[in-house]
């Protein structure tokens, strides 16, 4: 055990921890929240539903709403700083 508790793989481990709630998180939002997986029987006996608004709030989740008017950058004051001279 001492072999593998060693301060440099602490790292690996987060990175690998983070992983896995990640996809831990994405598989119980789809098992919950999407409307085209069904778990219990009288859901799947309806077969294909059109149902576009339920879809429609799948899709456009929280985080997506808050990013949309966002640029895509990771340090926007550092970019700024460099790219634009005064």
């Amino acid at each position: 055990m001492g072999r593998w508790m060693k301060p440099e793989v602490y790292p690996l481990f987060a990175a690998v921890g983070v992983a896995v709630g990640v996809c831990c998180m994405q598989l119980v939002r789809n098992i919950s929240t999407n409307p085209e997986v069904r778990v219990n029987k009288e859901n799947r006996i309806a077969g294909i539903l059109e149902n576009f608004d339920e879809g429609e709030k799948y899709a456009e989740h929280g985080l997506r709403k808050y990013v949309r008017g966002r640029r895509p950058e990771i340090m926007p004051s550092l970019n700024k700083f460099f790219s634009d001279p005064e």
